[in-house]
């Protein structure tokens, strides 16, 4: 008896799964998102998006949004990075951090993201980069803006726009008035490469926060010298 229903049980949550796709705006979907069998709701899935219903992310990850007459709109790029890469510690990246400190006006074609892991792979406008190494950044809790000031003061020769001058008092006046948390960012810097954390202790001692220097393990002079040549903190 069992075995007869079970093909009728089937086709009813396969109903229920697309009436509720259908009826949802803004979401992704996967296919462990239904009481289905994994074939069964990527069958789903693959046939919403021929009908034009979902649009494909990546494997095993659909985006319903709202329709055009050019088909399904991508995700907005917040939130396709919250999906692929979420938790703290994630960021922008070369020209995409210096974008968003308003320290240069290049955009990228793409938007690079670092992750502090593995990096998931590409997906639509968005590129990863992997910061596994940087574990200081999920652990202090960095938010976006925070791990784009380190991943600046770590590409400081190639990514600005301004001068490094009007760079250095932009993020001075970022850990003044507490847009960057200064102690999260000191937390974090312990596995920053020793560039970045020389350039975070200048920022740190001009913005008055010479009570955090100290917390920041000292780069070799070689390094702390090469650092602080193009970096001038106000």
């Amino acid at each position: 008896m069992s075995i007869l229903l079970a093909p009728r049980r089937n086709r009813q949550g396969a109903a229920d799964a697309r009436r509720a796709v259908l009826a949802s705006r803004g979401r992704f979907w996967e296919p462990g998102d239904f009481s289905l069998t994994p074939s069964t709701a990527h069958h789903l899935l693959g046939e919403l998006e021929a009908h034009g219903e979902l649009r494909r992310v990546r494997r095993g990850l659909y985006w319903r949004g709202t329709k055009t007459p050019l088909g399904m709109a991508p995700p907005p790029t917040e939130r396709l990075i919250d999906a692929l890469a979420p938790g703290p510690g994630v960021g922008p990246a070369g020209l995409s951090a210096a974008n968003l400190l308003r320290l240069s006006t290049q955009i990228p074609r793409r938007a690079l993201v670092a992750v502090p892991e593995r990096a998931p792979s590409d997906a639509g406008p968005v590129a990863f980069v992997s910061r596994a190494t940087r574990t200081g950044r999920a652990e202090a809790g960095l938010n976006a803006t925070e791990v784009a000031a380190l991943e600046v003061l770590d590409d400081w020769n190639t990514v600005l726009e301004v001068t490094p001058d009007e760079a250095a008092r932009r993020l001075t006046n970022l850990l003044r008035n507490g847009s960057l948390r200064a102690e999260r960012l000191t937390q974090a810097a312990a596995t920053e490469p020793g560039r970045t954390r020389a350039r975070l202790a200048a920022l740190l001692a001009a913005a008055g926060r010479d009570d955090l220097v100290a917390r920041i393990p000292s780069p070799d002079p070689r390094t702390r010298q090469s650092a602080l040549a193009t970096l001038d903190a106000a």
